[in-house]
């Protein structure tokens, strides 16, 4: 978040490299600088001669050159961007020779999601030396909520924790989808809200009573009447509720208990930082640390394996998401 910061006022302060190489797993940021250069570097009346957006698959790398030479028109510059580079992977290296001496009147952008040049050589280099290269990472899960935090303040909301885990709970670390449910929000509340469970049940379509995290709670606490409800839920419900993503996220939840068990120093910011969860469900942590002993939660990891292999069809085509629910919650509990 730092660097894109700085990537952006170093634009605004008018500090703009020849050759912007955006890359890496998250699509997020690569769109957002993509979006964020091609919106303001040019006027719009420079726009219409001076900036050109091609796409990978209907190019070459030496297309790209050739654009990228031209001189601009009745402008101090021209903005070339390349959408969805990474079609380009295999020839991505021939950018080297213009890399060396870029268009001083030029900004190239390559947008190249969901993969990297490699660091070691001489392509990637020669970019970084000449222009930028930004390498646009994955958040794990228990980065995502402080995440959601961050952008909600900075459109002027706020967010109960419960709120946040919900979010991550069903969208998991996409973070293009997060923020189309987050402008969503903001389009219907004012600004100042705090976004509570209700709302997001409300405009999103997430049951604040029948979600994962609820699951988890209620099988933490052993409330049985509970999980049963929200397990015959998602059996009615499977294209919200896939029993892969559930089976995932419990075990997730029962790894992390084990590893609780095992963690010596009980602080609650030490173990906080560990299990890499918000002290505010460290709560929820607690409650199933004494209910479930640590023999009892090595066999439930191991029950919750085989769980998964079900889940994704291998020796069990023929049962039910229903039964496999049922059987996963028998065995924990028992």
């Amino acid at each position: 978040m730092d660097e894109i910061i700085k990537i952006i006022n170093d634009i605004k302060q008018g500090n703009i490299k020849p050759i912007y190489f955006l890359m890496g797993e998250e699509p997020y940021y690569i769109d957002k600088l993509t979006e964020y250069i091609e919106n303001n570097i040019l006027t719009e009346e420079e726009k219409g001669f001076n900036q050109m957006v091609l796409y990978g698959k209907d190019v070459t790398v030496e297309d790209i050159v050739a654009n990228a030479k031209r001189y601009p028109m009745m402008a101090d510059r021209q903005v070339v961007i390349v959408k969805e580079a990474q079609e380009l992977s295999r020839t991505i290296e021939k950018l080297e020779s213009y890399a060396e001496n870029p268009q001083p009147t030029t900004v190239l952008v390559i947008a190249y999601k969901y993969k990297t040049l490699d660091k070691r050589k001489k392509v990637t280099k020669v970019i970084d030396k000449n222009g930028l290269v930004f390498e646009s990472k994955k958040l794990y899960d228990n980065q995502v909520g402080d995440w959601i935090k961050r952008v909600l303040s900075g459109k002027g909301y706020s967010i109960e924790p419960k709120g946040a885990a919900m979010l991550v709970e069903f969208l998991g670390n996409d973070l293009s989808k997060i923020s189309n449910e987050l402008d969503k929000l903001a389009i219907v509340l004012p600004k100042g809200s705090t976004i509570t469970p209700k709302l997001i049940e409300d405009n999103i379509g997430i049951s604040k009573d029948y979600n994962v995290f609820e699951l988890r709670k209620a099988i933490g606490e052993k409330d049985q009447l509970k999980a049963y409800k929200i397990a015959d839920y998602f059996a009615q419900n499977p294209k919200d509720n896939p029993l892969v993503m559930t089976v995932g996220l419990v075990f997730g939840f029962f790894t992390q208990l084990l590893q609780y068990h095992g963690i010596k120093d009980k602080n609650p910011s030490n173990v906080a930082k560990m299990l890499r969860v918000n002290p505010y469900f460290l709560k929820d942590y607690d409650i199933a640390l004494r209910n479930y002993p640590m023999r009892k939660v090595s066999g439930i990891v191991a029950t919750l394996r085989d769980i998964d292999v079900k889940s994704k069809g291998v020796g069990a085509n023929s049962i039910p998401q229903s039964d496999l629910l049922r059987e996963m919650l028998v065995k924990i509990f028992n």
